[in-house]
């Protein structure tokens, strides 16, 4: 798990691959992530963006923008929690994956929540650390 926090709202994720979802000879690998975006603040959150800077294994970027998170803004009151799970398609066995929730708060303060970086890794691949 790879988790953040930024201003007292905490992100976790946890990815995995998915071999049913892929095909390996083709040359498409297919990740899942779970998160959980959990209020730890005293204030009521909603979540209003999300980006995301993909990087596959030959360092091709993939920038995505877009509104709250799988068709949502969800509200976070003080001690809530939101989870949801999305998927990542890659050409390469390997990847990272980082970025950032835009967030509000009720007062209209805009701020970002950061997303920690994580690895996607095909169990096949060998991973090397540089």
């Amino acid at each position: 798990m790879y988790q953040a926090v930024t201003k007292n709202i905490q992100v976790t994720v946890e990815p995995q691959f998915l071999p049913d979802e892929s095909d390996v000879d083709a040359g498409r690998f297919f990740f899942a992530y779970g998160v959980e975006i959990a209020n730890l603040s005293r204030s009521i959150v909603q979540v209003r963006t999300r980006y995301w800077h993909i990087t596959d294994g030959l360092g091709r970027v993939q920038e995505i923008n877009g509104d709250g998170v799988v068709g949502e803004e969800p509200i976070l009151h003080p001690g809530e929690s939101f989870r949801y799970t999305s998927g990542c398609p890659l050409d390469t066995p390997t990847g990272i994956m980082v970025g950032h929730y835009g967030v509000e708060t009720l007062e209209g303060t805009r701020f970002n929540v950061d997303i920690p970086a994580f690895s996607l890794d095909a169990p096949f691949y060998e991973r090397t650390l540089n």
